[in-house]
């Protein structure tokens, strides 16, 4: 299908945004090569670290978006912060500032008239300064204990006045604080899921077989003595696609609707099957305390769709379906 050139000048202008700020981030990685930039990276990274407080980061317009931004990344991932808005926090909110807090001050032009009023107050409290910043001679440049210059050649905008490159490397260079703070923190996997309960990582590293395997009288189970009518019965009704074959709970094995086609075809004469013909005597087992993550493992490397839980002597638990653990997202 041909483009219009109305259409064609849309996309030759969206992919213009993209290469210029794209330049812009490649200015910042150039930048980790020089000796001043690197110093002052590594020194704002221990600041932080070494932080007794909370991280206050603040801006004004999209700065102060950028801020946010970076407030919540560092939050989920282990280093407490908080946003202070530049301009309500002159009419009280700086109550929450103390003295073992670092602050990190968010300016494209670093003169920004809100960030300045703020910057006495910061210095009366003896709070360590960290700004990022456009022009490294600014007023806000002059007076922090920290720079770390995020200036950009050009905004994507076509009047150079939004800030738009100049956002995107602000906010890169607060992940790069973020992750190196993460990684200097050694914060897990499992930090970030207690973090995020609620998104798909905090299910993944959270969510045990127990909380999903079926139990109680929801399990279709046999004795080895069961005969194949049962047996078939006990498996389509229970809608599990297999039945655990045990003896006072203890698991004997399993026989899956699998087994079942493959004895069909053998011609059997079904009228002397037992269960204990026809069961798999190794099923692979799992326990409940496991994570869902790592019966599903178990289920794709084995190819298989069922898993009997099992406690330490060898009860039968329950049993986990591939089918819940897809519905859930793992």
């Amino acid at each position: 299908m041909l483009i219009s050139k109305k259409r064609e000048t849309i996309l030759k202008n969206a992919k213009n945004v993209v290469v210029l700020e794209k330049k812009s981030i490649d200015d910042l990685e150039k930048r980790f090569l020089k000796k001043d930039f690197r110093e002052n990276f590594a020194n704002a990274v221990e600041t932080i670290h070494k932080c007794k407080g909370k991280v206050i980061v603040t801006g004004m317009g999209k700065s102060g978006i950028i801020a946010q931004k970076i407030v919540a990344t560092f939050n989920s991932t282990g280093t407490y912060s908080i946003f202070l808005h530049s301009a309500d926090s002159l009419h009280g909110d700086l109550g929450m500032v103390k003295e073992e807090d670092v602050v990190i001050l968010i300016s494209k032009s670093g003169d920004t008239t809100e960030i300045k009023k703020l910057i006495p107050i910061f210095k009366e409290l003896n709070i360590k300064i960290i700004s990022i910043t456009g022009d490294t001679k600014s007023p806000l440049a002059n007076v922090s204990d920290i720079i770390l210059d995020t200036s950009v050649r050009e905004e994507a905008c076509p009047y150079n006045l939004a800030p738009t490159s100049s956002s995107t490397t602000a906010l890169v260079l607060g992940d790069a604080l973020a992750i190196s703070l993460l990684k200097k923190g050694r914060f897990t996997k499992k930090d970030f899921a207690s973090f995020h309960p609620g998104g798909s990582l905090g299910i993944k590293l959270n969510l045990k077989v127990s909380d999903i395997m079926t139990k109680g009288d929801e399990i279709p189970v046999v004795s080895q003595n069961t005969n194949l009518k049962d047996v078939i019965y006990m498996i389509s009704s229970k809608r599990m696609g297999c039945a655990a074959v045990t003896d006072k709970n203890k698991v004997l094995g399993i026989i899956t609707d699998g087994d079942l086609r493959r004895l069909l075809e053998r011609n059997f004469d079904i009228n002397h099957v037992k269960a204990k013909n026809i069961m798999n005597k190794n099923p692979k087992k799992i326990t409940a305390n496991t994570l869902a993550l790592t019966a599903l493992e178990i289920m794709e490397r084995n190819k298989i769709t069922q898993l009997i839980v099992c406690n330490s002597k060898n009860k039968l638990a329950g049993i986990v379906h591939m089918h819940i653990l897809v519905e859930l997202g793992l």
